[in-house]
Formats: structure tokens, C-alpha cells, sequence
């Protein structure tokens, strides 16, 4: 996808209704199933949901990785979300700050999610802004095509031949 400087944009038509998607990104439960690019874990630490409320989670890279350092320690991006704005099967927008003490991950990031229906399914778009200089945009896009595609696997499970 095309992305300015500190921003990317991402889509995918899932086959799901929007309340499903929305639960997807609002239940703590499903976050820990498909949030995590490729082999990441995921741990949650803490979960509010509600405008101004958000959570806790720390995306763990896989054991032997020598060529990835994480934002917070080696092997690890925790991260603190706030829910900016919740509109249940159409929008959610959150604010994003890493833990950690590199200046190049620092500064909050904006993440805005949309649920369109469509003739095919629902277009999901994640529009990332604000993303810290230490965050390449092209990896982010990366991350979060992965996420998506994690994400329809996990709403479609009659899409895996079941």
C-alpha cells in the first residue's frame, strides 16, 4: 500500500459482519489470537475497554531470532494502547506509545480502524500515523498485512475448509 513518510494505510475484505471484526479488536481474548505478526506471542497485561480507557500488551519475537532486537528488551514490544474513539462495527481509533527508552521508538502513535461493508464482505482498513522514526514504514505495513490476514482466518474459520 502507498504510505506518506510516518504513515501507513492497509485493507482487506473479510467475509464477516462488522460486529464480529469490531469484537475482534475489542475482546482481549481474540486480540491474543491474531494481533501478533507471523510467529510473535502475545501477552496482555491489562484491558479497559472504553474511550479512555485501553490496554496492556507486550508482542514477544520467536526464540532464536538474532537479527531483531525488540523496542522495550531484546525479545520484546510492549506497548500501551488508549481507546480514542470506540463506535461499535465501525471505527475504532487508539493511541499507541512503546515502552522503552530509545528515542527513535518514542511518541504516540495513531491507529484508525474502519469497517465498510461491501458486496464481497467488510473492508477493514488500518491506518497507522504518527508511526516513531525507528519504525520502518514498509515493516509496519508488513506487520500489520500479516495481522489481517491472521485476523480473517480467525473470524472465517469455515474459510480454512471446515
Amino acid at each position: 500500500m502507498k504510505h506518506k513518510t510516518n504513515s501507513t494505510l492497509n485493507f482487506k475484505i473479510i467475509q464477516a459482519s462488522e460486529e464480529a471484526l469490531y469484537d475482534a479488536f475489542t475482546q482481549p481474548d481474540a486480540l491474543l489470537k491474531w494481533q501478533a505478526p507471523g510467529d510473535m506471542k502475545t501477552k496482555i497485561h491489562s484491558f479497559d475497554l472504553r474511550v479512555g480507557g485501553g490496554y496492556d500488551m507486550s508482542l514477544y519475537y520467536p526464540p532464536g531470532l538474532k537479527d531483531v532486537k525488540g523496542k522495550t528488551n531484546d525479545h520484546e514490544d510492549r506497548f500501551n494502547v488508549q481507546f480514542a474513539e470506540l463506535v461499535k462495527g465501525k471505527k475504532i481509533v487508539e493511541l499507541i506509545n512503546f515502552d522503552t527508552t530509545d528515542p527513535e521508538f518514542q511518541g504516540e502513535m495513531k491507529m484508525e480502524v474502519t469497517f465498510e461493508p461491501q458486496d464481497a464482505g467488510v473492508r477493514v482498513t488500518i491506518e497507522f500515523s504518527n508511526i516513531p522514526p525507528g519504525i520502518k514504514p514498509e515493516d509496519n505495513e508488513a506487520g500489520t498485512e500479516s495481522s489481517l490476514e491472521k485476523l480473517a482466518e480467525y473470524v472465517s474459520p469455515q474459510k480454512s475448509g471446515h
